[in-house]
C-alpha cells in the first residue's frame, strides 16, 4: 500500500483536526497512513519558533481561528485550558502501544486528541495519559514503567530526529514520497496530488 506519512504533536489544534480527517481521506485514493508523534518543542528550537498564540496580534487570531477551522472541519473544539501543554507522556505512550499494536496506538490517539481538544483533559499529566489508556484495556501498570524507561526515551528522540531530518517543521506535517505538506489547511492540496500523481 502507498502511504501517506502524517507527524503530529498531541498538543496542536491543527494537528487534531488533521487527525480527524486523514484516514479518511487516504483512504479514498488507496493510501494508508503512518502516524508519527513528535514534540513542537524540538522542532521550535531550530525553527526560532514559538507556540501560535503567544505573538502579540497573532494570539487573538489563532483562538479564532482553532475554532473556526473546527468548525469548518465538523470537528468538536474546545481550546484547553492549559494550552499549550508538553505531549511527552502521551508521545511515548503512543509509540509503546504502537510497538505492541498499531490499531490500539491509533485509537489512543485520536482518544488522547479528543480529550484534551473536546473534553478539556491535561494530557501533559503522566496519570492523565495512563488513564486514558486504561480505558481502553491497556495495562496500566506496564505502560506507566515504560513510560520512564530508557527503551521508550530514546524511541521518541529518534523519531523526532528522524522528523526533523525530513524537514518536518510544524503539526501537522504530511509527506508522501518527497513532497511535503504542512498545515491542515494543505488537505486539499495533499489530496489533489493523490488524485493526479503531482501537479
Amino acid at each position: 500500500m502507498k502511504t501517506i506519512d502524517f507527524y503530529f504533536d498531541f498538543s496542536s489544534p491543527y494537528g487534531y483536526l488533521a487527525s480527524e480527517r486523514i484516514d479518511e481521506l487516504a483512504a479514498r485514493h488507496g493510501y494508508t497512513v503512518a502516524w508519527h508523534p513528535i514534540l513542537l518543542g524540538a522542532v521550535f528550537k531550530i525553527t526560532g519558533a514559538v507556540p501560535l498564540i503567544e505573538p502579540r496580534l497573532k494570539g487573538s487570531y489563532y483562538r479564532r481561528d482553532f475554532a473556526r477551522s473546527a468548525r469548518f472541519h465538523g470537528v468538536p473544539f474546545r481550546l484547553p485550558q492549559p494550552f499549550p501543554v508538553a505531549t511527552v507522556a502521551a508521545a511515548r505512550a503512543f509509540l509503546w502501544l504502537q510497538d505492541r499494536d498499531a490499531r490500539q496506538a491509533h485509537a489512543f490517539a485520536h482518544l488522547c486528541f479528543r480529550a484534551y481538544f473536546v473534553d478539556g483533559l491535561n494530557i501533559a499529566e503522566p496519570e492523565q495519559v495512563l488513564a486514558l489508556a486504561e480505558r481502553m484495556g491497556v495495562d496500566r501498570g506496564a505502560l506507566a514503567g515504560a513510560l520512564g524507561g530508557a527503551e521508550i526515551k530514546e524511541r521518541l528522540r529518534t523519531e523526532v530526529d528522524g522528523a526533523i531530518a525530513r524537514g518536518v517543521c510544524g503539526s501537522p506535517f504530511f509527506i508522501v514520497g518527497d513532497e511535503p505538506f504542512w498545515g491542515v489547511d494543505r488537505l486539499p492540496q495533499l489530496e489533489r496530488w493523490l488524485q493526479t500523481g503531482g501537479f
